[in-house]
């Protein structure tokens, strides 16, 4: 008999990861490991994905770790060609790696935009593309967005902003195209705040300024947050599709 916690298990389920290298995309492979699946890491820092497969490895499952820029549409192939080959099946896709940036809007060059948007925006387009040809009836993809697609954390963050406004807007359309017709669920996450290498890279005492404004008093512990893909990759969220789960300690709620 299939119990409620069996729902959330992703045992046998192969789960590419990009950003894998540091902070939340580490946490992301940790969970989903614990959870069951095997990991295909993809990051441009190759030498940083070992420490990521090794943590995979403690959890009872298996990594390979793939080098690639998530700017280059070439190299998405090239992650789902690997996993196909080690593995023979993708079943779900954390499309993580992104990039963020603080520049005002009056210096801010369209070269620094646009290399937001081709790492945040069209390389999280570029993934799900060789995914849906080969993912099977039941395989998840979630994308990492932002809160700062709902609402401002009076940085100057347009291009960060935007890309990942558009995030959003890219989950709900493969939702509706795949869903029905492949069986492929897509789904968001937007964070709040919770450390990371994008978070360190903050004005001092930046995020302390903003804990007033979320009820839960605090930064996320990117557990909470890992625990949250879990759930939306998982059998678990079977009836989820197109949406996107805010989790941000209540930031929004305001």
């Amino acid at each position: 008999m299939t119990t409620v916690l069996d729902r959330f298990r992703l045992d046998d389920k192969v789960a590419i990861v990009t950003g894998a290298s540091s902070g939340l995309g580490v946490a992301f492979a940790k969970a989903l490991a614990e959870a069951g699946a095997d990991l295909v890491l993809a990051a441009r820092r190759v030498e940083r994905l070992e420490a990521t497969r090794a943590i995979v490895a403690q959890a009872g499952r298996r990594a390979i770790a793939v080098a690639a820029d998530m700017a280059l549409p070439e190299n998405a192939l090239a992650v789902v060609e690997a996993a196909m080959k080690e593995f023979g099946h993708v079943d779900v896709l954390v499309n993580n790696a992104g990039k963020g940036t603080a520049v005002p809007a009056t210096r801010e060059t369209p070269e620094q935009f646009r290399e937001v948007i081709d790492i945040n925006l069209n390389g999280c387009y570029c993934m799900p593309q060789p995914c849906g040809r080969v993912m099977q009836p039941g395989s998840a993809i979630t994308n990492i967005a932002s809160v700062a697609a709902l609402a401002s954390g009076g940085l100057p963050q347009a291009a960060y902003s935007a890309s990942k406004a558009g995030l959003i807007g890219l989950t709900r359309d493969l939702a509706v195209q795949w869903t029905g017709r492949k069986g492929i669920r897509v789904t968001a996450v937007a964070p709040g705040y919770f450390p990371s290498e994008m978070t360190d890279q903050f004005p001092d005492g930046y995020i302390d300024s903003q804990l007033p404004r979320v009820p839960a008093g605090r930064p996320g512990d990117p557990e909470e947050l890992a625990a949250a893909v879990v759930f939306l990759a998982s059998p678990a969220a079977g009836y989820i599709t197109g949406t996107t789960l805010v989790v941000d300690g209540g930031l929004t709620a305001f």
